[in-house]
Parts: structure tokens; sequence; C-alpha cells
């Protein structure tokens, strides 16, 4: 899954949802589940994902959903491999875009 989101510092948890196109629920279901997501809480209480969030929520997003992953499947999965599907995970994204890059140099011959 490709996510599109500008470069920030902080990601509300509307553009989480949006970018990742689920509900806000499930977002703060799996932020309770995970101990890799520590978003942090503005004044309002409202979380606020960083970047490393994100990409753990990419993760958790292929594993879940993608890969069919039971959620104490995929919170195994993490604890025993996290650098070894990390590092599978960042080859697939890499992957991914190069196959966006060349569909549109494809598209523009």
């Amino acid at each position: 899954m490709h996510i599109n989101l500008p470069e920030k510092l902080y990601y509300s948890m509307g553009e989480i949802a949006k970018a990742f196109n689920v509900n806000q629920s499930l977002i703060r279901f799996w932020d309770k589940e995970f101990d890799i997501l520590k978003p942090k809480k503005n004044a309002k209480g409202n979380r606020m994902f960083t970047p490393e969030d994100v990409k753990n929520l990419q993760l958790i997003y292929h594993l879940v959903k993608e890969r069919g992953f039971t959620l104490e499947g995929a919170k195994i999965h993490l604890k025993e491999g996290q650098k070894k599907t990390l590092d599978k995970f960042e080859i697939i994204k890499k992957l991914e875009n190069i196959k966006i890059q060349l569909t549109n140099i494809k598209n523009e011959l």
C-alpha cells in the first residue's frame, strides 16, 4: 500500500485515517493494541502521529490487511522479527515506488 502524505513532523488522526482509507476508530484501536505506536497528544488530547508512527502503521496495515495476520499474530511477528519484517517491508515499498516511476515513464513514451 502506498501512503501519500506530505512531509510533516506530526499528522492528525484524520489525516492518517484518510491516507489509509480506514475509520479513525481502527487507528485508535491499533494504537491501543500495538506498543510500537507512540503518538504524542496535543493540549486537547488528540493523537498526533510522527513519521515513524506512520511507518509502523504501514507495517501493521501490511500484516493485518494485506497478509491476513490476526492481531495476535501480527504482534508476535513484530516482536520476533521486527527488524527482518521492516527490512522486507522497506524493500517492498521501494519496489512499488520504482514500479510507479516505470509506469509513468512508459506512459510518457
